[in-house]
């Protein structure tokens, strides 16, 4: 993925602006770079999907694959036009920008920058306000090497990133600086900080017949797989898991080529993880060549110490692993480009909490009265000895919660009082509810009365913007390839929020509209799979290879001493594991591990 970054001073006369140039692109590897620097600013693009053009005494860069409204132009034919909107309207004019991209507009006479990052947060950009101006970047290792950047670790992103596995924006890991949210915009002087919204999803439904509404859907997944082809990126492969998705991409991406799409899976030797025969059905039903790599428990301690110096943030996302080995897979294959089939589940109603929060919703639908005198003082007093009746307390338990508060009930940091597990002095610098204010703001921004709808935009940035997507983005740059995301084609994405509820899930159907409307074109075992991904078996591993336990027994240790959790808990954790929840408990060691691994290399 192409990287930018930049910088601006709020005060003429520092003759600096060059080597801080250098410094920051050498944190970006990538090729070509594009740059210009005029004192005192400069911006610059490290990667193929960038460009730095000078219009109207402006510098705009821009990274990605921007489209001026739904014309595809040539780079200094839009930055030409954006130049243009720029000075006439200000950020209004980025509602005229689609695709995905993420820019930066500096006005040096003015010292002022506009920063923006796509409808969905494809590509990420982080901002730094400092003494004496503003450095950003796609990249917070591009931001730590210039001199005015402070790089002390922020504890509340800590806190955040045991509660996501992830730090959510607009939460970085340092102190003062921020990402953008999807769709977002910053506009900075040296007296003035505006922030917003140029884009807001419209989820009004629409009532034309589903048949009518199926064939749309046809129409865009063929467009939007299109417009990720690239001649300049061939040969140009696909990821293929064999779920709903990475199968569509393949088959699509099928019908618009006259050779066999070439597809890349992994497997594991680890019962109840192995995806390879899902992906194998999906392959031979589009005459695809399916690349197969077998991920060991060696590759992953191999792994580890790459991920953790690739990644600019602490990352938990244990399937990076076998998204990495994926992508560096195709790589030696020659693939320059990958297809990726991320976001349907966020389009079209997938994940299985969707299914979960309305079976929530029966009981908030009940007479509070009769929930108040009968329901809860009988549930809430039940014997937990007994499975049934246990299930039925911890119903009630959970039903009582408001959205989308309740979404976050099984979270390992709500199972254990936080006194147990961090100490004393960790709890005193962080706020424990901020990981709820931002999925609280994310939730409510949907402008929906649909609890659907509400949390597909929540999804949207927390599963998505700050998961999935940084988790495919950054493995494939660590590996060499370039990735595209059709499932995220805006014009897909807009048809999405115009779907019903009552067709993009019936009863507790996950993905309804959209099996319905592909059942003519996938095979039927993939309309029937279960959600997977690329999952790891690491708690597994752990307990069966002496080097990777090893490995995450030392991370623990190293990690115990930083002081952030009470030892009794550590102790507790690994117990655990040992005891026979391997899978269970093996998610908070990995996070846990990861977290000590990337302090190691970056703090």
């Amino acid at each position: 993925m192409t990287n930018l970054c930049g910088w601006i001073g709020f005060t003429a006369g520092r003759a600096q602006t060059t080597e801080m140039a250098e410094a920051m692109l050498s944190a970006c590897p990538l090729t070509p770079v594009n740059r210009c620097v005029r004192e005192p600013a400069f911006c610059a693009t490290a990667g193929p999907a960038g460009q730095v053009v000078e219009s109207r005494g402006l510098l705009i860069a821009l990274a990605g694959q921007p489209r001026w409204q739904r014309e595809t132009l040539e780079a200094k034919a839009l930055a030409e036009r954006l130049a243009g909107a720029f000075l006439e309207r200000g950020p209004a004019c980025l509602d005229q920008v689609h695709g995905h991209f993420a820019l930066a507009i500096i006005d040096p006479a003015r010292a002022t920058v506009l920063l923006a990052t796509d409808r969905l947060g494809i590509h990420p950009l982080a901002y730094q306000i400092t003494a004496d101006g503003v450095v950003f970047g796609s990249s917070l290792n591009s931001l730590r090497r210039h001199p005015d950047f402070i790089a002390d670790i922020n504890p509340q992103a800590l806190f955040d990133y045991l509660y996501f596995h992830m730090v959510p924006s607009p939460v970085t890991i340092y102190r003062h600086t921020s990402k953008l949210l999807p769709g977002q915009y910053v506009l900075i002087e040296a007296d003035r900080f505006d922030a917003g919204f140029y884009w807001h999803p419209e989820y009004r439904d629409r009532h034309d017949p589903e048949a009518a509404l199926a064939t749309e859907l046809k129409t865009h997944l063929h467009n939007a797989v299109e417009r990720c082809l690239d001649p300049a990126l061939a040969p140009t492969g696909a990821f293929l898991s064999g779920g709903l998705d990475s199968s569509t991409v393949t088959g699509v991406y099928a019908g618009l080529t006259d050779s066999p799409v070439q597809a890349y899976s992994i497997g594991f030797e680890a019962e109840g993880y192995d995806e390879t025969p899902f992906a194998r059905t999906s392959a031979d039903h589009f005459g695809a060549r399916l690349n197969t790599y077998y991920v060991t428990p060696e590759d992953v301690t191999s792994a580890l110490p790459l991920l953790a110096r690739a990644y600019d943030e602490p990352f938990g996302n244990a399937s990076a692993v076998g998204a990495y080995y994926c992508a560096r897979f195709a790589r030696d294959e020659g693939i320059r480009c990958l297809l990726a089939g991320d976001g349907g589940d966020e389009l079209f109603a997938g994940n299985a909490r969707y299914a979960k929060q309305k079976v929530f919703a029966v009981y908030d639908a009940l007479p509070g009265i009769l929930k108040r005198s009968l329901i809860e003082p009988l549930a809430l007093h039940l014997p937990q000895g007994v499975p049934p009746l246990r299930k039925l307390r911890s119903y009630v338990e959970q039903a009582r919660l408001p959205m989308p508060e309740r979404m976050e009930s099984y979270n390992f940091l709500h199972r254990t009082p936080l006194q147990e597990i961090f100490t004393a002095d960790f709890l005193e610098g962080i706020a424990p509810d901020d990981p709820i204010r931002n999925i609280r703001e994310a939730y409510q921004r949907a402008d929906s009365d649909s609890m659907l709808k509400s949390m597909l935009h929540l999804d949207w940035k927390i599963t998505l913007a700050d998961n999935d997507l940084r988790k495919v983005s950054h493995t494939c740059q660590l590996a060499g390839v370039e990735v595209r995301y059709p499932m995220l084609d805006q014009e897909l994405v807009e048809f999405s929020t115009g779907i019903p509820d009552r067709l993009l899930m019936r009863g507790l159907e996950l993905r309804s509209f959209y099996k319905r409307s592909l059942r003519d074109f996938l095979p039927a075992a993939t309309l029937e799979k279960s959600k997977h991904g690329f999952g790891l078996p690491f708690g597994v591993w752990m307990s069966e290879d002496q080097q990777l336990r090893e490995l995450a027994y030392d991370s623990l240790a190293g990690f115990r001493r930083r002081g952030y959790l009470n030892p009794g808990y550590l102790d507790r954790l690994t117990d655990a594991h040992r005891d026979g929840h391997s899978a269970y408990y093996g998610v908070m060691i990995w996070v846990i591990m990861m977290l000590e691994l990337w302090l190691q290399e970056h703090a």
